[in-house]
């Protein structure tokens, strides 16, 4: 819903305007959890993202709807013959949401924040090639690679540049977010609401057409859905395929559906037993039947997925490719017999608070029990489970997991020995030297070639189950014009949209 911007809100005591003008309008979104923290360079959980990604923050690069590398605060980047040098030069009259100037030792100082050791960010695998960033001139920065990237591009699209000032400074911005998008923070109410306003400086003339944007916590699906049909909100982003289903054909209402990146997934501990034995986490996929699956969590609206998003055409192999993925208890059993461990194999799982989640992990705990296991559901809240997610404090998890447009996004980080997400603890020196390979590779075939071994070897016996890839919906009032849904759950594309 929308409502009229004349009113003010108290915050950091002092009263601020929350529209500008009588006639602009804030955008009511209907979201099911609240963000854990706003720092672009330490959030991991889709709640955090949906709000500062493309909206608060921007990167040197974007991805749009088609997966494509585009332009963003840089306008243009040359790259030397080497593959070892990126230039990078400036949207001029850039400001930060504080007022001053985006200039290029702001750039710098973001990747000297990401990769530092004391901020611990998430996110430093994917600019561990990056020897050192300079700032040329001030509309100039260049990146010096230790050797060839072939994902940095890519990967710069989820590197957030924020004010130099924050460089060193660990908590400013998990609750006061200052960048450059189209909408900047006003006011966060924790468990009610996040609202959002319109940048009136924006780089991207006539844009954003909404005066402000306003997340809106609502846990309860119903009420949620409630919301939509009657008015209050105007959209319900990211839903699951239960919620799109009971939406779908009321008045009023639209839908728009996209195959999603981020996956569905069971993580194993392998620092422990018994997953420290690749037979166990092997009998694991052999237990599970990811047809099921679909049609019991995601009431059908999904398909069996490997470690890459059947979107990612030109890289993600058919799951026929993995033959763990053939549901076979007897198998299993025999797999928990060669390992020689003792059955029933009791081990916790812990969930992440979704309800589409949940279901997963109750399939998933039901399956597992029948060839051995003695699965025990552990279900969180969203701060503790993504707390003993980084420290590692699991045996298995249910998850949800946001995929990326290039396989070294996701790979490098999440399974290379020390990868900055790598919670599973894993390591296999013939992944790490495919990985440490496939990234310096400039040829589109020699990439996919060792990606396609990755693949092969990752889904049997790494530290994932890979479950499944699910339609991915956004239900919106029908009025609402300019907006669709992203393989990569982005929002970025409210700053065009209008209602």
């Amino acid at each position: 819903m929308f409502r009229s911007a004349l009113r003010s809100t108290l915050s950091a005591g002092f009263v601020v305007a929350a529209m500008a003008t009588a006639s602009a309008q804030v955008l009511e979104i209907g979201a099911d959890l609240g963000p854990t923290g706003l720092d672009p360079h330490l959030i991991t959980a889709f709640p955090s993202f949906m709000v500062v990604n493309g909206n608060i923050y921007e990167g040197l690069t974007a991805i749009d709807r088609d997966l494509k590398i585009i332009p963003s605060l840089a306008e243009s980047w040359t790259i030397s013959a080497d593959g070892k040098t990126y230039t990078f030069k400036l949207r001029s009259g850039v400001r930060f949401h504080d007022g001053s100037a985006l200039e290029a030792a702001d750039v710098v100082a973001s990747v000297k924040r990401l990769l530092s050791k004391d901020i611990a960010s998430p996110l430093a695998s994917r600019l561990s090639a990056v020897e050192s960033a300079n700032a040329t001139d001030a509309q100039t920065v260049e990146l010096k690679l230790k050797e060839p990237s072939a994902a940095l591009l890519s990967s710069l699209a989820t590197i957030a540049i924020v004010p130099r000032s924050m460089e060193t400074n660990k908590d400013a911005l998990q609750k006061t977010p200052v960048g450059t998008g189209p909408f900047k923070f006003q006011e966060w109410q924790p468990n009610g609401y996040i609202l959002l306003t319109k940048n009136e400086v924006y780089w991207e003339k006539g844009l954003p057409k909404l005066s402000g944007l306003k997340f809106n916590i609502v846990p309860e699906s119903a009420t949620r859905q409630v919301g939509l049909t009657n008015g209050q909100y105007a959209l319900l982003p990211n839903i699951d395929a239960a919620t799109a289903l009971q939406l779908k054909g009321k008045p009023n209402v639209k839908l728009a559906e996209t195959m999603d990146l981020a996956y569905t997934l069971v993580g194993m501990n392998v620092s422990k037993p018994p997953f420290d034995n690749p037979k166990v986490r092997e009998a694991v996929n052999y237990a599970i039947n990811r047809k099921e699956i679909v049609e019991a969590a995601l009431f059908g609206a999904g398909v069996p997925g490997g470690p890459l998003s059947p979107a990612l055409k030109s890289w993600a192999l058919d799951v026929k490719e993995f033959g763990c993925y053939a549901h076979d208890p007897a198998k299993a059993q025999a797999l928990l017999k060669e390992a020689g461990v003792t059955t029933p194999v009791a081990v916790s799982m812990k969930v992440l608070p979704r309800q589409d989640i949940k279901d997963v992990a109750q399939v998933v705990q039901e399956q597992l029990n029948k060839v051995g296991f003695k699965v025990e559901l552990i279900n969180q809240e969203q701060g503790q489970f993504i707390q003993d997610w980084r420290n590692s404090n699991f045996d298995m998890f249910a998850s949800i997991n946001a995929g990326q447009p290039d396989p070294d996004e996701y790979f490098y980080r999440t399974f290379r020995t020390g990868g900055s997400t790598n919670v599973f603890k894993y390591s296999d020196a013939e992944i790490d030297s495919l990985l440490d390979k496939a990234r310096t590779l400039s040829d589109q075939a020699e990439r996919k070639t060792a990606y396609d071994q990755v693949q092969k070897k990752l889904a049997c016996s790494g530290p994932v189950a890979h479950l499944t890839y699910g339609t991915l919906f956004s239900a919106m009032n029908d009025k609402l014009k300019g907006y669709d849904v992203m393989p990569n759950r982005s929002l970025m594309m409210l700053r065009s949209a209008s209602y």
